[in-house]
């Protein structure tokens, strides 16, 4: 396989770990991180090796390129995976969007609807024309960076979902990514796949309702084995019909929440719990050890609150998504809806339904 260069923007947990494989399976690998960051990827500033553990393979990773100067991280890769926490992708974006060039694709993994609010940035920042952006509904890989220099993956997820946008370039963007990530799915867009993220729909009714052990254990149990028990289910499969209600809304028929954890692989079909209870990667994977996660922090702000404004927008009541973002805000002592992600951030306020879609065609 001939190299073909990808840049990684992020120093995270899944960057550090797909940096590390994609370098592995052939890629001529740049790691961009934000300066701000810097102190993620300043260990590996000079030798620029990760090392590689788990399910993948175990090896020493040395990459093309570790910077954090993106007219350098974003000179010439047409594939660009942005890779980092749902609440960084506004700094990202602006940061960027000086450098891309038209052709460029920038892939969030996952985007959560992310994608939408890095093109109202690139738009207001007079960044060129013809970039494309794309999001995932998952992480590729179930994974952590152990050391600051070294990460370890549990399991690879299969039947990527992925959204571009526009959805015209939908084609070129997903053999660009299979490559690498064999199994893509495409989406009718993103907004669909923004839709199809399944870390709110689990994450924040999942710790809430652990909350007592996970503060007593400090998280020392295993999450999905021992804590999403069929109560836990009855209110994930609640989040789940909104979500899948909003979807609806704007012509998308969403798989549900069990049978979309069994088609990315995570387990045998079936319901939730035997789904996950049979989930070789998700068993393996314990609790975080404080309340203050970013399976709060992050699901809450820009999954449930961003999705049950677009809901509302489109008609759609979320009783449910918003009483996990009351009571949840309530337990960290924290208003999300004034971090949220909203339709004002996403660029699409105001929009009706046939508005929405012809945006994103």
């Amino acid at each position: 396989m001939a190299e073909q260069g990808i840049t990684i923007l992020g120093g995270g947990n899944t960057a550090f770990s797909v940096a590390a494989k994609l370098q592995l399976d052939g890629a001529a690998v740049t790691l961009c991180e934000i300066p701000s960051f810097a102190h993620m990827v300043d260990p590996i500033l000079d030798t620029r090796q990760i090392q590689l553990d788990g399910v993948a393979g175990q090896d020493v990773a040395t990459l093309e390129c570790v910077t954090t100067d993106f007219s350098v991280g974003l000179a010439e890769n047409e594939l660009n995976l942005l890779i980092i926490p749902a609440y960084g992708h506004a700094a990202f974006a602006e940061a960027c969007a000086p450098h891309l060039k038209s052709g460029q694709v920038v892939v969030l993994m996952p985007g959560t609807l992310g994608s939408l609010e890095f093109a109202r940035i690139l738009r207001q920042q007079g960044a060129a024309d013809g970039i494309v952006l794309a999001e995932t509904d998952t992480a590729p890989y179930v994974c952590r960076k152990m050391t600051p220099t070294s990460a370890h993956i549990w399991g690879v997820v299969d039947g990527l979902g992925l959204g571009v946008l526009p959805a015209s370039e939908g084609p070129r963007v997903q053999q660009l990514v299979d490559r690498w990530f064999p199994g893509v799915q495409l989406y009718q867009d993103v907004a669909a796949c923004g839709l199809a993220a399944m870390n709110p729909v689990v994450h924040p009714a999942g710790v809430l309702m652990n909350a007592g052990r996970i503060e007593k254990s400090k998280g020392e149990f295993y999450f999905y084995n021992e804590g999403i028990t069929p109560g836990v289910c009855r209110m994930i499969y609640a989040v789940d019909r909104e979500r899948l209600a909003i979807g609806a809304a704007i012509g998308c028929e969403l798989s549900p929440v069990d049978k979309a954890f069994h088609q990315a692989g995570f387990g045998p079909a079936g319901d939730l719990e035997t789904t996950i209870s049979g989930s070789e990667m998700l068993t393996a994977l314990k609790a975080p050890g404080v309340l203050d996660t970013r399976w709060l922090t992050e699901d809450v702000p820009y999954g449930l609150a961003a999705w049950a404004a677009l809901g509302e927008q489109l008609g759609i009541a979320c009783p449910t998504m918003r009483s996990l973002v009351e009571l949840i805000g309530t337990m960290l002592e924290t208003d999300f809806w004034k971090t949220a992600r909203t339709p004002e951030d996403l660029g699409i306020s105001g929009l009706d339904r046939d508005s929405l879609l012809a945006l994103l065609q």
